[in-house]
């Protein structure tokens, strides 16, 4: 069957019959574009069915070979361990610290941190390291819980580690959104698992937000707390349908979900149609959860807020404490992100500290990185974001690894011709991780005294209407509805309907195809200085400003209504919260174990000032000189590499010898400076060679970045006046006569790589 809107439209008109013939052409390019665009949607409705028919749906660029089944295990979950599979002509280095990929169960299946070369997984194996991804099911094991899922992960984990005795460093866990607070929550409990963690868009502090911003945070509020999720899960007899999820995502952004994203493939549809459906793969990919698992996450993180705060227990009685972690934790998020906006990404560092010494003595490294613009999904999805942040953290997770305790804000400065010792950096970037203070996380803005009590009224009303809900409807809706039920409202949820009904199986769509191939055969596309078109675009826009003024007012109607009711003192104190009351609430409780514990740690610290050697006389010095700068970069960092070798008869410092060293000579100078460095020259050899050498290397990494001035002078010529050395050292050279060009070659890849 023959289009005959389509069949003759050969020639263009605008020659012929001047402004007439431009309405013409913009009818042809419409019509061709508007039959293109409804194949584009037969197929995406095609795809989101063979998709669904499979059983481990993934949509992973790489070829994934499963390691550890989470079905087999002796608490079943639909999780699975997967090694990825290298693409070939990529080498491997098995030395090097693996990551694993864990993808977020947000109502979305899994692959979307491999979906494309220039991915989270894409840039680690760029970067020699071996990739693992963790993956699920579309369907839960009946009975999994959120705690079952935590063991899973931590089998997967043993087994990463098992596979890789000879690497560098236990494994680096990325956890995207959902997966990051699932990551951290692990890494609490099992914390001698993980390598570094790196956590993108991630609320791990849901209350947190600004006034007139990320109103999602409202939004258990405005329902009533979560017996609606409870009801939800009922009407599902058992499982919570996924799509809802995604419904609160798209709901969030009503330009885009309602006209932006289907126009943007209309007007560009003869380059838009592959981008458009490889994402809608992911986007349309629909998973399910158990009643109990979304019961838990919107009770205890989002309602409750209660990770943070270390209200969370474990069957066995385990307090969940952040603080408990060990690992270098890195967050990223952004200003753009109305899911998880910085505040709820980095404000649970407020509730569980005091200061940046408090964090320093819990031994933690905390970096994080604020992007000005992306979205929640371009955190990690974008292929932007994949090259410049997580392509940086993939190449120098090392120096990441070795940072001193504390709290840091990874900034990325452009490499260019002028980059002082630019062969030290890897990629097109220069990350550079500056020291911070709480201050710096509270100027990004946040909650007050009032809007936590606001919040925890919520809660407290979640609570009630949840006890209600349960006593008087939950047993009489499970009785009341019929064997399939469940199922049938999933397949009759809307967010799926929209693929069903746009593909082959539809009879209304069999002509389609046809009418598509006759337009792509005579696709003749408008000229782009066509009024019509013009005119085109300018009611597009005006639809998206319509849309986004719709949402502004929602926006504002919600925070004020959320405002109002939960910030009045009578439903306050109804519910047990003191309206008067300014303590911090989502603040976590001291303990005096800690105390204890830092108290004699402090005492270890201080009987070592006076032992070691050359290394931590180096270390030290290292140390003192450059806290006067506040940061430390890869270029820094490739040159710290040669420090790791320089005691001739001494076996190589493994990475975990010389974090272990950088840490502990950090804290003895924190703990005493100036007894720490009136130690140095008891352990320095007698040799005055050995010392010059050796303060001669520590020079080149102080100066990688140009020379010293000011206060950074002034520490490094303590430094020389300690180590005895009274001339300059600038023309110290090695015993043998100048290095050969070989001999540089041997130098820059020694600083280009760290060695077992």
């Amino acid at each position: 069957m023959r289009s005959p809107s389509l069949s003759k439209l050969d020639t263009s008109f605008s020659g012929q019959f001047g402004p007439l013939g431009l309405m013409f052409d913009y009818a042809v390019d419409a019509a061709q574009r508007t039959t293109l665009f409804w194949d584009v949607m037969r197929q995406r409705g095609n795809q989101y069915q063979a998709h669904a028919a499979k059983t481990a749906p993934h949509v992973l660029s790489y070829t994934p070979e499963i390691v550890v089944d989470g079905r087999t295990l002796e608490k079943p979950v639909n999780y699975a361990l997967t090694r990825i599979v290298p693409p070939e002509g990529l080498v491997i280095d098995q030395t090097r610290r693996p990551f694993v990929v864990i993808d977020p169960r947000a109502g979305h299946g899994p692959g979307i941190g491999g979906f494309k070369a220039e991915s989270e997984i894409g840039v680690a194996l760029k970067a020699g390291h071996p990739c693992y991804f963790v993956g699920f099911l579309p369907e839960p094991i009946p009975g999994q819980t959120i705690e079952d899922v935590a063991r899973a992960e931590a089998i997967f984990l043993e087994k990463v580690i098992a596979l890789h005795p000879q690497a560098d460093a236990k494994p680096c866990v990325i956890g995207n959104c959902q997966a990051g607070w699932a990551v951290m929550m692990l890494a609490a409990l099992r914390p001698e698992l993980f390598g570094s963690i790196i956590i993108a868009g991630a609320p791990l502090s849901y209350w947190a937000g600004v006034h007139g911003k990320y109103p999602m945070r409202y939004s258990g509020g405005l329902l009533g707390g979560s017996w609606l999720t409870a009801l939800t899960g009922d009407l599902g007899q058992g499982k919570f349908d996924g799509a809802w999820l995604v419904q609160n995502f798209e709901n969030q952004n009503p330009a885009n979900t309602l006209w932006t994203k289907q126009y943007n493939l209309y007007s560009k549809i003869d380059t838009e149609a592959p981008r458009y459906l490889g994402f809608e793969e992911w986007w349309g990919g629909h998973v399910n959860l158990n009643a109990e698992e979304i019961q838990f996450i919107v009770d205890e993180l989002f309602i409750g807020n209660n990770l943070a705060a270390g209200r969370i227990t474990s069957s066995n009685g385990a307090v969940i404490d952040l603080r408990n972690i060990r690992s270098p934790i890195v967050v990223l998020c952004s200003k753009g992100d109305n899911i998880t906006p910085p505040q709820q990404a980095l404000d649970w560092v407020l509730d569980l500290y005091d200061d940046v010494d408090d964090i320093r003595s819990h031994g933690q490294t905390i970096i994080y990185s604020v992007h000005e613009t992306i979205g929640h999904l371009g955190i990690f999805v974008s292929a932007g974001i994949a090259r410049k942040e997580h392509g940086e953290f993939s190449s120098n997770i090392d120096l990441i690894d070795a940072l001193p305790p504390g709290l840091y804000e990874a900034t990325f400065e452009a490499k260019t011709a002028e980059t002082e010792s630019a062969d030290l950096v890897n990629g097109d970037w220069i990350m550079r991780c500056e020291a911070r203070t709480l201050d710096d996380i509270r100027a990004l803005g946040g909650n007050d005294a009032a809007d936590d009590r606001r919040f925890a009224t919520a809660a407290k009303v979640s609570e009630i209407n949840l006890s209600l809900y349960r006593t008087l409807l939950q047993p009489f809706l499970r009785q009341a509805l019929p064997e399939g039920f469940g199922e049938a409202l999933r397949q009759l949820h809307p967010l799926r309907l929209q693929y069903e009904i746009f593909c082959d199986a539809n009879p209304w769509m069999a002509a389609v195809p046809e009418w598509a191939e006759e337009a792509a055969a005579k696709r003749r596309p408008v000229e782009g200085d066509n009024p019509f078109l013009a005119i085109e675009r300018t009611v597009s826009g005006q639809i998206v400003s319509a849309l986004e003024a719709w949402r502004t007012m929602a926006e504002q109607m919600s925070e004020a209504t959320f405002l109002m009711v939960y910030g009045s003192p009578l439903l306050q104190a109804s519910v047990g919260i003191d309206p008067t009351d300014d303590a911090p609430l989502r603040r976590a409780g001291k303990t005096g174990l800690h105390e204890s514990l830092l108290r004699e740690r402090i005492g270890e610290l201080k009987k070592r000032i006076p032992e070691g050697g050359l290394r931590e006389a180096l270390a030290r010095g290292l140390i003192y000189v450059a806290s006067a700068r506040g940061s430390v970069d890869e270029r820094g960092f490739a040159a710290i590499r040669n420090m790791r070798s320089i005691e001739e008869g001494l076996p190589p410092m493994t990475l975990g010898d010389f974090k272990a060293l950088i840490r502990e000579q950090f804290l003895i100078l924190l703990i005493d400076q100036e007894a720490a460095l009136e130690a140095v020259p008891a352990l320095l050899p007698e040799d005055m060679d050995v010392r010059r050498k050796a303060l001669s290397a520590l020079k080149d990494v102080l100066t990688v970045r140009g020379g010293l001035s000011g206060e950074l002078e002034a520490r490094w010529q303590r430094v020389v006046q300690l180590f005895g050395i009274d001339e300059g050292i600038e023309d110290v050279e090695e015993p043998q006569a100048a290095a050969s060009e070989q001999d540089k070659v041997v130098k820059i890849g020694r600083a280009k790589r760290v060695k077992g």
